[in-house]
């Protein structure tokens, strides 16, 4: 027992000395934190950058989290999931959706839940089918157009002069024209194929982006980390592309998404004045069969323009959220 109690309190001592070393040892390390005014401890200071990241990103996601922005991504979800999951979700296929039956513009049953149109076919499967065909326009025009854009401002803000008047001239023919119109003599010219139509609005809206990019490219160039770059022996390119495009990107991803529901928006449009591919299931194109039949079968042109109505609503919706989340001026709002 003696010998216990020997061994118990030596441990006691070591581990008290132990804790003393620790503490003084700490005192060495951070004797010019304690001494002198405005140090700062190396872990420290580490620990504050990795909590201002982490208190950013929540920033972001608590200024992201209103409930129109998620009431928007859940009608994109929706109509999303119509257009990747149609075979599955819709009661009839493609070819069912454009064949030709009895009963034309019929009443809403239990095999037609939401009625029949033109040819008796159903409402709700051209609904679910349209949605594949809106987007497939949509998403690539709007990507042709926000990439070749941004590119065509860039070089045009960045160089200045008469690069600037030739380019942003040619982008004012384009602006000065409306864009319905001339992309009614683009597929006029080239054909109502799908392709036709999504390179005629991806053109139209290059000069958007250009103009839209050129302001903020303007503002940045002259900024003094563009002279750095330069004096560090960066090349144009890679000051353009590199260090000024990512910081003046915000509006382009803002404008993607509003452009995106006016793109589907200027579609049916097109689709009701008779411009679009015969062979695509459009929501716009049944507006406009059914437009003599709207007191006999309102289902026929009520539906399509309520989906319509949806799916721009939703991505309005989210652009505005991602307006408020990334513009600086209004985080603090």
């Amino acid at each position: 027992m003696g010998q216990e109690q020997t061994y118990e309190e030596e441990f006691e001592i070591e581990e008290e000395k132990s804790v003393v070393k620790e503490v003084l040892s700490w005192f060495y390390k951070n004797i010019k934190f304690l001494l002198i005014p405005g140090s700062r401890i190396d872990e420290l200071t580490y620990r504050e950058i990795e909590f201002e990241k982490l208190r950013s990103k929540r920033k972001f996601i608590r200024r992201f989290k209103s409930f129109l922005t998620i009431f928007g991504i859940l009608l994109i979800f929706t109509i999303v999931s119509f257009a990747v999951f149609a075979p599955w979700i819709s009661p009839g296929t493609f070819d069912e959706a454009n064949g030709t039956y009895p009963n034309m513009w019929g009443p809403p049953t239990e095999v037609n839940l939401l009625g029949q149109t033109k040819f008796g076919r159903d409402v709700l499967t051209r609904l679910i089918w349209g949605a594949r065909s809106s987007l497939t326009i949509a998403l690539p025009a709007i990507t042709f157009s926000a990439f070749f854009g941004v590119i065509i401002g860039v070089i045009s803000a960045y160089y200045g002069g008469w690069v600037d008047s030739i380019i942003m001239r040619i982008m004012d023919v384009f602006l000065a024209f409306p864009a319905l119109i001339l992309a009614m003599v683009f597929i006029a010219i080239l054909g109502q194929e799908i392709q036709w139509i999504m390179l005629a609005w991806g053109i139209l809206g290059v000069p958007y982006y250009s103009r839209l990019i050129r302001g903020n490219v303007l503002q940045a160039r002259n900024l003094p980390y563009i002279e750095a770059a330069r004096v560090a022996g960066a090349g144009d390119w890679r000051i353009m592309f590199k260090h000024i495009l990512p910081n003046v990107i915000q509006p382009i991803i803002i404008s993607f998404t509003f452009d995106i529901g006016g793109i589907i928006l200027s579609l049916a449009g097109l689709a009701f004045l008779g411009f679009s591919d015969p062979r695509m299931i459009e929501w716009g194109n049944d507006i406009a069969e059914a437009r003599a039949f709207l007191y006999n079968a309102p289902w026929a042109s009520m539906w399509p323009g309520f989906i319509i109505l949806i799916t721009v609503l939703g991505f309005m919706l989210v652009g505005d959220g991602l307006r408020d989340a990334l513009d600086p001026k209004l985080k603090n709002l």
